[in-house]
C-alpha cells in the first residue's frame, strides 16, 4: 500500500495492517507469547511476541498522547519526554516493561481499544489538518501518525503463528547514523521475515 495522503487513505492503512497483524497476534500460542525469539527493538537484545504488543502500545499511546497534547495547545516531547529519536531502542525497552500487569490477552484489548481511539481521533481531523501543513518539523500530522502506527502495524505482521521448532525469526533493524538530521521512526526500518533452521 502506498503512503497514506487522505484521511480516508490513513483509516484504510490503520485498519488494515491493524487486523492482518491482530490476525497473528491472537492466533500465537500462550506459551510461546513470552518466549524471546525475536530481536528486540535495540541492537543486540531480544524480544517476545508479548514485548512487540507492548512496543505496538506504547506507540499508540505515545500517538494519542501528542495528538492530546497538541488539541490542548501543549507543548510536545518528541518522541517522548526523556528520549531523542536517536533513542528508539531504549524507547522500545521502556514500552515492552509499561504493562507487567497485563497479560497477553488483555494487552491485545489495550491494543485494539488503543486503535480504536487513534481511529476516532483521525475521525475528527479533516484533509487539512491531517495533510495540509507540516505539523512537526516537514512532517504532516497524517505523516507522523501513519508512521508510528500503521507502518509499524505493516512491518511487524509476519506470521508468529507460522513460527516453529527450527524456526528463527528476526527483525531487521538498519541503525540510524549519528548525523541523520530526520527522524527514525517506529517500525520504518524494521523487516520481519523468518527463515527455517
Amino acid at each position: 500500500m502506498s503512503v497514506p495522503q487522505t484521511q480516508a487513505q490513513l483509516l484504510q492503512a490503520i485498519n488494515k495492517n491493524y487486523d492482518k497483524l491482530a490476525g497473528y497476534l491472537t492466533h500465537v500460542p500462550p506459551e510461546m507469547t513470552v518466549q524471546k525469539t525475536l530481536p528486540g527493538h535495540a541492537q543486540s537484545t531480544e524480544m517476545s511476541v508479548r514485548d512487540l504488543v507492548c512496543y505496538l502500545l506504547g506507540w499508540n499511546e505515545l500517538v494519542l498522547k501528542w495528538l492530546a497534547r497538541d488539541e490542548a495547545q501543549q507543548p510536545i516531547d518528541f518522541p517522548e519526554t526523556g528520549f531523542q529519536w536517536n533513542q528508539l531502542g531504549l524507547l522500545a525497552q521502556k514500552f515492552y516493561l509499561d504493562y507487567p500487569a497485563q497479560d497477553y490477552p488483555a494487552l491485545l484489548d489495550s491494543l485494539h481499544q488503543a486503535k480504536r481511539r487513534l481511529i476516532a481521533c483521525i475521525e475528527a481531523q479533516d484533509n487539512d489538518s491531517l495533510y495540509g501543513r507540516p505539523w512537526y518539523g516537514k512532517w504532516t500530522l497524517g505523516r507522523m501518525i501513519s508512521l508510528n502506527t500503521s507502518s509499524p502495524y505493516a512491518n511487524a505482521s509476519a506470521p508468529p503463528a507460522q513460527v516453529g521448532e527450527g524456526t528463527k525469526c528476526r527483525l531487521e533493524i538498519v541503525a540510524p547514523s549519528a548525523q541523520q538530521t530526520t527522524p527514525v521512526f517506529a517500525g520504518v526500518t524494521q523487516k520481519p521475515f523468518c527463515t527455517g533452521s
